[in-house]
């Protein structure tokens, strides 16, 4: 079958490691489904996995790709939840969790097999190309806003870099939920798009807030952290699941975060049953992720360079 997978591993040039073409079907086992992808999303975990964040020499070719929207063996219109072993089904209850390209052969393929839990109905309001945005940008952002952060209709929460997947999921679920959605980004263009999209006031990236808010989502890392902690009022959350610009801040601004009693959350993915709660509010909402573009999948190379290069403004689909 055709797929686009990680042949090598190049820590500074990551697409130098991706290749397109055939590999083999995947194989049946038992408590698994084998899913016909019909549209796969690109994540920046893909480019992580092809620096090698995740996964090893040893583990490739690795078929590239978490997310995915397809028809299951019994013909029904499926999205699949890619994080594996989170409760041990199909694997057993000693390993640990991982997402789909750490362990197991991922979605940018024409089949992808996962444990028979992890498939989700797809709801017939949303078409392939948008479920498959859903099950990690998406859910990502569901979990930062709704469970790490807490919020609720009025509180007003600060969304730095508009434009990545999980931000720009973040301000339309926010503001689908009411709440007050502040957005940042160094691109005039991005930071109009948030405004069309929903957020109440965007800011260039660093410049201060007309008012502190109660929780902020980030996931640029070090450029805008001592921002992030200086935007919230006493008591307030800040919630980070990535670090594009890199890992260490200039300052942890630790006395800010101690002095005001301020929460620092972590968070990764979400659950299957937080999905499940995502993909019922787009459909009952009509809430619908923002695509920047969609490529068939023999195209993967120039998602991929988009991606890389920041020039995009949500997600980039790949269809089968």
């Amino acid at each position: 079958m055709f797929a686009a997978y990680a042949a090598r591993i190049d820590r500074d040039q990551p697409l130098n490691g991706l290749e397109l073409g055939e590999r083999p079907a995947p194989d049946v086992r038992p408590g698994w489904t084998t899913v016909n992808v019909k549209a796969a999303s690109l994540n920046h975990h893909d480019l992580w996995s092809l620096r090698g964040v995740g996964i090893t020499d040893d583990s490739l070719p690795m078929i590239l790709g978490c997310d995915a929207a397809g028809v299951d063996a019994d013909g029904n219109e499926v999205v699949l939840h890619s994080v594996i072993g989170q409760t041990g089904h199909g694997v057993g209850p000693a390993e640990k969790p991982s997402i789909l390209t750490e362990r197991y052969q991922g979605t940018f393929a024409e089949q992808v097999t996962v444990p028979a839990w992890n498939v989700l109905p797809k709801p017939k309001e949303l078409s392939f190309e948008e479920a498959a945005c859903l099950p990690t940008a998406w859910l990502t952002a569901y979990r930062m806003l709704f469970t790490n952060a807490g919020v609720r209709p009025g509180d007003s929460v600060l969304v730095q870099g508009a434009g990545g997947g999980v931000a720009t999921a973040a301000i339309v679920l926010g503001a689908a939920a009411g709440l007050r959605v502040f957005a940042t980004s160094r691109d005039e263009a991005k930071r109009k798009r948030a405004l069309e999209l929903g957020a109440e006031a965007v800011f260039a990236s660093g410049e201060r807030l007309p008012r502190r808010v109660d929780a902020v989502i980030e996931t640029v890392g070090a450029a805008t952290w001592s921002h992030s902690v200086k935007s919230l009022r006493p008591g307030g959350s800040l919630v980070i699941s990535g670090a594009t610009s890199g890992y260490t801040p200039k300052s942890g601004e630790l006395n800010r975060i101690f002095f005001l009693e301020l929460k620092i959350v972590g968070s990764t993915m979400g659950s299957k049953e937080e999905l499940a709660s995502l993909l019922s509010f787009c459909a009952a909402k009509g809430i619908r992720p923002v695509i920047d573009s969609t490529l068939p999948l023999d195209r993967a190379r120039e998602g991929f360079s988009k991606m890389a290069e920041g020039e995009l403004f949500g997600k980039v689909v790949l269809t089968v």
